[in-house]
């Protein structure tokens, strides 16, 4: 498959790796970077927007779409880099609005192969086929960031809320997640695997956000999210601006985990993304083909919902939702 003519007839000068220093300041690039060849031999090619700013300054990266049905994201990027104006910026920011290029093309979540690339990242530079697209990703692109913000969405059948994972412990990582303004936040350590857990261990600062349905375009999560972006810019210096405060605190966890079924059957699942559930109150039924009630599921504990099950046809061990469970000890405005 030819995977320019496939994303349109879009220009862009073709690259091996991002070689920041080597374009024009006070302009946006267009990039195709080049990471692997195909089983015909074409290559295949990742779309990079570079704003570099006219002053010196950080380097902020903006990924999307490592997951292919997560596209929200794909919007935010597009949106930042249409307005951005780089006469006004200091530093530079790289956006990656597609990440998994095959998966997105399969309007699949996983690559080609099945492999969840947010689960091998780096990469290996002698591995198989997904760990070599994971490794040149992180080597010609990631690398080079001094922070970076990963966009993400829920999964197919899922829902998620608009909500921010990161370490909470560090001092600038907390406080590059309050300025999201999500009306979540999640103490969340980078894991091993993850594209936010070997930003981690290159020392570049990192969050996750999350941005809502899988395989569509949210207009009001989009907006939030480049708020977020924007105040983060701010912060950091890289554009003159005023703070954008949120419309109300963030409720902050300390974890958050998902429960799952113990039979299979119709899942209607009754509280709103964003709800407070108390422990033992009802959250979900479970039918039978026929209509009759198999079983009602609780919450396990107090906390807030942040994912759910869309899909009413549940297997044996499929999710139900996704709970957040709240930290007293941390404070929205303490030291962030």
């Amino acid at each position: 498959m030819d995977y320019l003519k496939a994303f349109g007839a879009i220009k862009g000068r073709i690259v091996h790796t991002l070689e920041i220093d080597r374009l024009p300041a006070g302009a946006v690039s267009r990039l195709w970077l080049q990471v692997t060849t195909d089983g015909m031999g074409q290559a295949v090619h990742l779309p990079v927007l570079v704003a570099k700013g006219a002053h010196q300054g950080p380097v902020l990266g903006l990924t999307a779409a490592i997951h292919g049905n997560e596209i929200n994201g794909i919007s935010v990027i597009q949106h930042f880099f249409r307005d951005i104006q780089v006469d006004r910026l200091s530093g530079v920011v790289v956006g990656v609005p597609v990440v998994n290029v095959p998966a997105v093309l399969l309007r699949q979540r996983r690559f080609f192969d099945e492999t969840d690339l947010n689960t091998i990242m780096p990469g290996r530079e002698d591995g198989n086929a997904a760990q070599v697209y994971a490794f040149r990703i992180t080597d010609r692109i990631i690398r080079h960031f001094d922070y970076l913000i990963d966009l993400h969405t829920a999964g197919s059948g899922r829902e998620n809320a608009f909500f921010v994972r990161a370490n909470l412990e560090d001092p600038v990582t907390r406080q590059m997640a309050f300025l999201q303004n999500a009306p979540v936040v999640i103490h969340n350590p980078a894991s091993d695997g993850s594209l936010r857990g070997v930003a981690d261990t290159l020392g570049i600062q990192a969050i996750t956000v999350e941005l809502g349905k899988p395989q569509m375009f949210e207009k009001s999560i989009v907006r939030s999210a480049l708020a977020g972006i924007y105040n983060l810019m701010y912060s950091l210096e890289m554009i003159e601006g005023t703070l954008e405060p949120p419309a109300h605190e963030p409720l902050i966890c300390k974890t958050s985990y998902w429960f799952f079924s113990d039979s299979g059957g119709i899942l209607s699942v009754w509280p709103q993304i964003g709800d407070f559930l108390y422990r033992d109150q009802p959250v979900a039924s479970l039918r039978n083909i026929f209509g009759d009630l198999i079983k009602t599921y609780t919450a396990p504990e107090d906390g807030v919902m942040i994912g759910k099950s869309v899909d009413p046809i549940n297997q044996t061990g499929g999710r139900i939702l996704h709970l957040g469970i709240l930290d007293p000890t941390w404070r929205y405005g303490e030291d962030n």
